[in-house]
């Protein structure tokens, strides 16, 4: 696969997400009303309906990091999960800038860091914002 292989992810795609993680939930309900929601079908992995083994991977594997597949069934995982996610979504321009060098490599830096922090750093979000709320 090649290095920019996220710009070439065909429509629609499947985005397996963490329907417990509150971060997953704003990104999903912001999905849920893109204008381009078509070309994205959204899984929770936590549901019980989901079975890891029908994909062919494990279900600790996809609570590490972001799963996608496309509608050719070429997967993409953390980072590149993402990228893909968005230049199906319209946002090719941006996902072009990822790519540039050292930037590249500072994001996936950066999403590997959130990704193993990511639980831990939503419940802290959620009671911040409970606070600013009440």
């Amino acid at each position: 696969m090649s290095r920019f292989a996220a710009l070439d992810a065909q429509a629609p795609v499947t985005l397996y997400h963490d329907g417990d993680c509150p971060f997953c939930r704003v990104e999903v309900a912001w999905l849920a009303k893109h204008r381009h929601r078509s070309r994205v079908r959204l899984v929770d992995i936590q549901s019980s309906e989901f079975k890891p083994d029908e994909v062919g991977r494990s279900f600790d594997a996809m609570m590490g990091q972001l799963h996608l597949q496309d509608q050719e069934g070429r997967w993409f995982i953390g980072m590149d999960a993402s990228r893909a996610l968005y230049a199906v979504l319209g946002y090719r321009r941006l996902v072009k800038l990822s790519y540039l060098p050292g930037l590249r490599s500072m994001m996936d830096a950066g999403y590997r860091f959130f990704a193993r922090r990511r639980i831990r750093l939503g419940r802290w979000w959620e009671k911040r914002q409970g606070k600013t709320v009440s």
